[in-house]
């Protein structure tokens, strides 16, 4: 019986995507891990490796149609031994938005958001990382038992090591109560949210000859979007400080000086974003209150500091995130950050590697910007915004002097961080700027 391929679901908020490329062509034999397809979402593209094997018998959806719709089926496999010629897809039937299809994308050059699972057939399907799912399947382990520690619930490959061992299983779910609860008044639906004057009411203001109309891409629509929302939803408080750098530049250049060598180059080299990156972690465990999403019923506080990095890639931006920094070394940090922001801008970062975390730092320092104050962005309840180090006259022991300054602004969500908190976790980042070396015990 031929097997549906779907149009896999990366993110459990993804909608649609492009089908960029085919990488089989119609009659080609699959194998369970063959990479099928390349499928572009406004962060990435992510390959879709093949769970099933046969035959591609039919191509539904040819490559390069944009917004194709989660679970549309793309594609058929006819099974050893059907006639793939007479294999024929059924009518578009959507599946439901609870089933996950039944491909999985492959680790290779992901998409926008944690990948689920694509190639479909019937059947519920966790949502797990390819690895996972591979090791799941030598090992005989039914991954729907298993518990998922990875962003958003996702199984990754320790969650399968640990099953194996026999931890990691998920707990039965709890019995239904008796009598249901009565049930709750409706909520008022929210307000729209304001999206400023029409295409039309803006190109009456310019002479139809005097612009250049270049239609949006997918990845600056999110940015609009979820930059309008968390602007008009979440009440943004903000807190500067100046923060000497005298000390910190001087270590970051010994400790690059005796950075060892591999193949003639030093294994690392330090930059002052690096560092901030972990005084910013290191804030975060000292003030723990600070490290947390705000949820209409809870705050969730974060047992990690993950904390992203915007980095500007063609047509917007991505914030590749540096998880539990407060715990690597400065070495560490500084490798995976050239890694990520390197991929980030070939759009090759996987899901994980860009959702979630608990802050961000966004950094114009290197533009000659003095100050200014970064967007939150939920779930994350603060984000610091790092200028640039110049020489400016202070005044030490009733003296004036110079040094290299530094202004950070820190904003938050006011719900979460409140003023009093803010500045808490500010003073803790300076102090770890201005006394660099504590960052290394």
């Amino acid at each position: 019986m031929p097997t549906n391929i779907l149009m896999p679901a990366l993110s459990p908020t993804m909608e649609k995507g492009n089908l960029a490329k085919w990488l089989k062509k119609e009659g080609d034999t699959i194998k369970s891990g063959d990479i099928i397809a390349e499928i572009e979402t406004d962060k990435a593209t992510m390959e879709v490796e093949a769970v099933d094997e046969g035959i591609l018998a039919r191509i539904v959806v040819p490559e390069g149609t944009a917004d194709v719709a989660v679970n549309e089926i793309i594609g058929v496999i006819a099974a050893e031994g059907e006639d793939a010629k007479a294999a024929a897809a059924p009518a578009k039937a959507e599946a439901p938005k609870s089933e996950a299809p039944k491909a999985a994308p492959a680790a290779a050059a992901p998409a926008a958001a944690p990948a689920a699972a694509p190639v479909a057939s019937s059947g519920e399907r966790p949502f797990a990382s390819p690895l996972a799912r591979r090791l799941a399947k030598e090992a005989g382990l039914d991954l729907s038992k298993v518990q998922g520690s990875g962003p958003h619930g996702r199984i990754v490959e320790k969650d399968v090591e640990a099953a194996k061992t026999g931890g990691g299983a998920k707990a039965a779910p709890a019995a239904a109560p008796a009598t249901a609860a009565p049930a709750s008044a409706p909520k008022p639906a929210a307000a729209p949210l304001a999206t400023g004057p029409s295409d039309e009411q803006v190109k009456k203001l310019f002479a139809a000859d005097s612009y250049e109309e270049v239609p949006h891409d997918g990845m600056r629509k999110t940015i609009a979007r979820r930059l309008l929302e968390a602007k008009q939803t979440v009440p943004h408080f903000y807190v500067t400080v100046d923060c000497e750098l005298d000390a910190l530049l001087k270590l970051r250049g010994e400790l690059n000086a005796a950075a060892p060598e591999k193949d003639g180059k030093p294994v690392y080299k330090l930059s002052v974003n690096d560092m901030v990156i972990k005084a910013l972690a290191l804030a975060l465990k000292a003030v723990p209150d600070a490290n947390v999403s705000w949820t209409e019923n809870a705050m969730l506080k974060h047992k990690h500091a993950d904390v992203g990095v915007a980095v500007s890639i063609p047509g917007g931006l991505i914030t590749p995130i540096i998880r539990d920094a407060c715990h690597k070394s400065l070495s560490q940090i500084s490798n995976e950050m050239k890694d990520m922001a390197a991929r980030a801008k070939a759009r090759k970062l996987k899901p994980e590697e860009y959702q979630g975390g608990t802050t961000a730092v966004s950094n114009l320092g290197m533009f000659g910007v003095k100050d200014f104050a970064a967007i939150v962005n939920p779930p994350h309840a603060t984000i610091l915004a790092v200028g640039a180090g110049e020489q400016r006259a202070v005044v030490k022991g009733g003296q004036l002097a110079v040094a290299t300054v530094m202004s950070v602004t820190l904003s938050t969500d006011h719900r979460a961080v409140d003023g009093a908190l803010g500045a808490e976790l500010l003073a803790a980042f300076k102090g770890y700027i201005e006394k660099p070396m504590a960052m290394l015990v």
